[in-house]
């Protein structure tokens, strides 16, 4: 679903059911979660290749991302368009509070994708932040508006001319992991973990299971009872 232009007001048809909340977005904002708790629950519900690769990491202040999956595709390009960052605005334009957009740049480093004015359209709409396997520009700006980026790297130059997004809404695939919109999205100093849509009510049922679980683990060694013990009668580690 290649999308136009839209705006704020538009309805969210991306919510598992139109016009209800969408609970899932809650789960994954939950402050006890976190991306290895979620990578190890999907590995245990056969989800094994849910981690976007090692070099995707926070590049802002904010080191912490979570949220609803918008897509968007983005290639290198050497044409200066005729309808200059034509999707880059309909992304932004479309997307709704509680998204995190998830950019599939191919890993390009020509450009720095991501900037200030971007950043500060999605922040005035409730966008909880973008994950990319791009590069940005202005953290200078962007560590001021606490707006969670997590990329590859950053440069001073301009995406006209050098980076095109051709597709929002659709599939799109970072470091094996196949991504959709309406997927959700969890990222932090360790990493980004996908958590796939049709999955996720388990995936974070048993996720706050685990966490209940570790921190029975966590008091128990540091009370000094041994690992091996502890693993035999928890199956934690």
């Amino acid at each position: 679903m290649t999308h136009a232009s839209g705006g704020s007001n538009e309805p969210d048809d991306r919510s598992p059911v139109a016009g209800k909340p969408d609970a899932g977005l809650a789960d994954v904002r939950h402050e006890s979660l976190y991306a290895a708790v979620l990578a190890d629950v999907l590995d245990t519900m056969g989800f094994r290749r849910q981690c976007l690769g090692a070099s995707i990491r926070p590049l802002a202040a904010s080191v912490r991302v979570a949220g609803r999956v918008f897509t968007a595709r983005a290639r290198e390009t050497d044409t200066d368009p005729k309808e200059p960052y034509k999707l880059e605005m309909a992304l932004v334009d479309t997307a709704t509070s509680g998204d995190v957009l998830v950019v599939d740049a191919n890993y390009d480093t020509t450009c720095g994708f991501w900037g200030e004015l971007l950043t500060t359209a999605c922040v005035a709409k409730g966008v909880n932040g973008v994950v990319m396997s791009a590069c940005s520009r202005d953290l200078w700006a962007i560590g001021k508006m606490s707006f969670p980026v997590f990329g590859i790297g950053t440069s001073p130059a301009d995406s006209r001319g050098r980076m095109d997004i051709v597709e929002i809404g659709e599939a799109i695939h970072i470091d094996g992991v196949q991504i959709h919109t309406g997927d959700y999205v969890l990222g932090d100093v360790d990493g980004v973990v996908i958590v796939p849509a049709d999955a996720a009510d388990e995936v974070f049922a048993r996720a706050h299971e685990k966490v209940s679980g570790e921190n029975k683990v966590r008091d128990e060694l540091a009370a000094g009872v041994p690992v091996s013990e502890v693993f035999r009668k928890y199956g934690i580690l």
